[in-house]
């Protein structure tokens, strides 16, 4: 099965973001691919969080979200959006990730766990938690490429959300992000693997990359890992769309090599004196 990477530069205009989801769409279908996996924040990458507001809506107004369905049913591809910048029922954000049937319904959801408080060498300072309030629940979803276990960037260092997504039977894991330059540089590929191999599972990771209009630099490099680790796709830092044919089989002869899957316990606390 063929799976299309879109690894973009998102900007401050919805609107704009849009008609590349559009198009990748298009193309991704055209290139004969099953399904369309898009980054972190497809719809906004705005810092300014008063200008942001203003552009954020629940997710019945979003037009990134709408024009991506109607792309799935033009096209007859199913496609990930890796996050989205939704306003929930309470009225704090979400950064949600949908997942879109060839029929443009919904077929799953999922809000991001882990958020992005920290603050780094560079002088970068981020805090996530301000503006987001995080998901409660990990999501498996049926695709035509197999059970798809959701991510969202930040939960990439968090392997206890991967051992739940595999224990209810993934077998690809998404990964979206918009990763800090210096965070992509020391630890995107090493995480990404370390992901496919203890899950024995695929990743696929798009990223968003370059310098945006609000400034932000992200790191690009979207990655396709097969099961034992080994980079099936690297994109560098260009914007583009690539296409990566997946072997559902190599999977289980993953799995079958090293089992640890099955071998996995549950630790108890340890108990102190």
């Amino acid at each position: 099965m063929n799976a299309a990477v879109l690894q973009m530069t998102a900007g401050i205009d919805p609107a704009a973001n849009a008609r590349l989801v559009i198009d990748a769409a298009e193309r991704a279908a055209g290139e004969g691919a099953a399904m369309l996996f898009t980054p972190e924040m497809t719809n906004l990458i705005d810092r300014d969080r008063a200008r942001a507001a203003r552009a954020i809506t629940r997710e019945e107004d979003d037009g990134v979200l709408a024009s991506a369905r109607e792309a799935a049913v033009r096209h007859g591809i199913w496609i990930h959006l890796g996050s989205l910048a939704v306003r929930r029922e309470d009225g704090r954000l979400a950064n949600r990730a949908f997942v879109i049937d060839a029929d443009g319904a919904i077929r799953a959801r999922y809000d991001k766990m882990h958020l992005f408080d920290v603050d780094l060498p560079s002088g970068e300072s981020w805090r996530e938690s301000a503006s987001y309030a995080p998901g409660e629940e990990a999501v498996v979803v049926d695709t035509p490429l197999g059970k798809l276990g959701l991510a969202i960037c930040y939960d990439l260092r968090f392997p206890d959300l991967f051992r739940a997504l595999t224990d209810a039977g993934a077998s690809l894991l998404a990964v979206p992000a918009a990763f800090t330059r210096p965070t992509g540089a020391a630890h995107w590929h090493v995480l990404l693997r370390a992901r496919a191999i203890e899950a024995g599972s695929f990743v696929l990771a798009a990223a968003q990359t370059g310098v945006h209009q609000d400034g932000r630099a992200t790191y690009g490099h979207s990655l396709a890992v097969d099961p034992w680790g080994d980079v099936l796709l690297d994109m560098g830092e260009e914007a583009e769309l690539a296409v990566i044919a997946l072997d559902p089989a190599r999977v289980a002869e993953v799995r079958a090599r090293i089992p640890a899957l099955s071998h996995r316990r549950t630790i108890a606390p340890i108990s102190r004196s």
